[in-house]
């Protein structure tokens, strides 16, 4: 519920702060005095459209602060714990500060969020009814909210639009596979001729790369021979004059010289570690020369596949290093076209499928409007008897949609209203004054709210155009309603204010340079003498407040 608000410098308030209790406040003040300005201010830090005319003439920035305690709002707490911004002593501090130039930030907890989301966290902390609302029932596209609002069917309403858009989503591709039937088999048989091609080539990875290397070799292998057999004779040779012998006869001239001149050892290894190469790297020639494969066959064999694969390469127009990338290409759009994403069988499989997913929860939530409506129906109603209008009867009409398949379900709904006995109920615009229309809405306004998981109802003068005994009827029903939900209630009349638990009273201050706004909360005397200005107007007579304290004692 809400605990307390702060507002500063906006619109005409400078300094606001006020505390709140369970219950029923009502918000009382003369004419003009701006009751309302405190729940626009509210709305402003629940994420409404904000712009520089909030801000109070000559100020930097306009300052609302509202705290909740979310103790009872699982919701609430599951959003905010959601974005590790919930408070161990669950309570919910949101500001939005509102600039001259007309820029806006708002924070929960401390941390900056956008307007979105402070609209979102707020549709679990308050419910602002205005006098305004009735307004909205002449649009019958208002009426499914309300009603399945009440009859909490959002989850399942939520279900069957999924599954209408499952179900469109479906038709669509059926259509549009069923209008394009021969450029699928075209694209199918070229697809099916492609990976074909592919698949019998069966190139491996790396087998390219292999293969040109191989080719490589074996087209060289004449000359590999041939400089082989050279660098071998240059080693060794049968006359003696090759390079090892001739090493071996130097390291046999310094090796006698050894004796004399022992400063000739370093020379001496060096053409004795020279001759240890030459002679090992002899035994390698030898024995590459002795196992060298000439193979004309498997030159030929590789030849030929490297030829196969820039052939296959060519008709598909690519490079030959990119071929087993385009075979995956083609063989998962095969697939795709095979599969349930164009074989018509499996489409019409799907589609009959969606419908009939579609169907059965259709039928579930038609099920579950038709209850609500009689129950709505039936607690409007009497709530129509208790605000005077007993020859009033309000229906809930469900009317089948002409389209199959329909995301708001099988059928559209409006609310509807016969004035007099015997009137056949017709829509709510066209048979009710606006009158009527007010204590309609108010009916509704409060048969919903005692449904509702919100636990902060604000009521912005919705008694306006009734009196006399109806308004103490609409007194007793806010009453009513604020002993499960924190009741908020902006009133002109003092058979509603005298149901309050606690009351507000806004004033206007004139100054010589400015206007504003106060609110303060009244006690026991206090109430009696706003009780008695309400009643009977500017002038306050020893009447009017034993009036009002009749009424306070008839309530307290």
């Amino acid at each position: 519920m809400l605990l307390h608000l702060s507002v500063k410098d906006f619109v005409i308030a400078e300094n606001i702060e006020l505390e709140f209790d369970a219950g029923m406040t009502v918000i009382t003040g003369e004419t003009g005095a701006g009751k309302s300005i405190m729940l626009d201010a509210l709305a402003l830090c629940l994420g409404s459209r904000a712009d520089a005319g909030v801000v109070r003439h000559q100020c930097k920035q306009a300052e609302v602060t509202a705290c909740f305690d979310v103790s009872d709002i699982p919701a609430a707490r599951e959003w905010l714990a959601s974005r590790e911004l919930l408070d161990e002593h669950n309570e919910c501090l949101l500001r939005r500060v509102v600039t001259a130039e007309g820029r806006s930030r708002g924070f929960v907890n401390g941390s900056s969020v956008t307007a979105r989301e402070l609209q979102e966290l707020g549709e679990w902390l308050i419910d602002i009814h205005s006098q305004h609302e009735h307004q909205t029932l002449l649009k019958k596209a208002n009426h499914r909210p309300i009603l399945d609002s009440f009859g909490k069917h959002q989850a399942l309403a939520e279900d069957v639009r999924q599954a209408a858009k499952a179900y469109r989503q479906i038709d669509e591709k059926l259509a549009t596979r069923l209008a394009n039937e021969e450029e699928y088999s075209a694209k199918l048989q070229l697809l099916t001729y492609q990976v074909d091609e592919l698949d019998k080539l069966a190139l491996q990875d790396g087998e390219l790369d292999a293969l040109e290397a191989e080719l490589k070799q074996l087209s060289n292998a004449g000359d590999i021979l041939q400089n082989n057999q050279r660098a071998l004779a240059v080693c060794r040779n049968d006359d003696g004059e090759g390079a090892l012998d001739l090493l071996n006869h130097a390291c046999r001239l310094i090796q006698d010289n050894l004796d004399n001149d022992a400063g000739m050892s370093d020379v001496f290894e060096m053409l004795e570690s020279a001759r240890i190469q030459i002679e090992e790297a002899s035994h390698e020639l030898q024995h590459r020369i002795d196992n060298f494969d000439m193979d004309p066959q498997r030159l030929a064999e590789v030849d030929a596949r490297l030829d196969d694969i820039h052939q296959v390469a060519r008709r598909h127009r690519v490079q030959a290093y990119e071929l087993l990338d385009l075979q995956q290409q083609l063989q998962a759009e095969l697939a795709a076209l095979e599969g349930d994403g164009g074989n018509i069988e499996a489409l019409q499989a799907q589609h009959a499928q969606a419908l009939e997913t579609y169907q059965q929860l259709a039928q579930q939530l038609t099920a579950a409007r038709q209850t609500t409506a009689q129950q709505l129906s039936d607690k409007v109603n009497q709530q129509l008897q208790a605000l005077s209008m007993r020859g009033c009867r309000f229906e809930v009409t469900l009317r089948a949609w002409e389209q199959t398949v329909h995301p708001f379900g099988a059928e559209e709904i409006e609310f509807t209203i016969a004035t007099h006995p015997g009137q056949t109920p017709g829509p709510l615009g066209k048979i009710a004054s606006g009158g009527e229309l007010s204590r309609i809405s108010l009916a509704i306004q409060v048969i919903v709210a005692q449904t509702s998981s919100v636990a902060t109802m604000v009521f912005d003068e919705v008694d306006v155009g009734i009196g006399g005994a109806v308004a103490e009827v609409v007194g007793n029903l806010l009453r009513q309603l604020s002993a499960n939900t924190q009741v908020l209630c902006v009133t002109h009349l003092a058979q509603v204010a005298v149901k309050g638990h606690q009351h507000v009273v806004v004033s206007k201050q004139h100054h010589a340079d400015s206007t504003t706004t106060q609110l303060q909360q009244l006690d026991d005397e206090e109430k009696i003498v706003e009780i008695a200005r309400m009643i009977g107007g500017i002038s306050v007579s020893e009447q009017t407040v034993a009036h009002a304290k009749a009424m306070l004692n008839v309530q307290h």
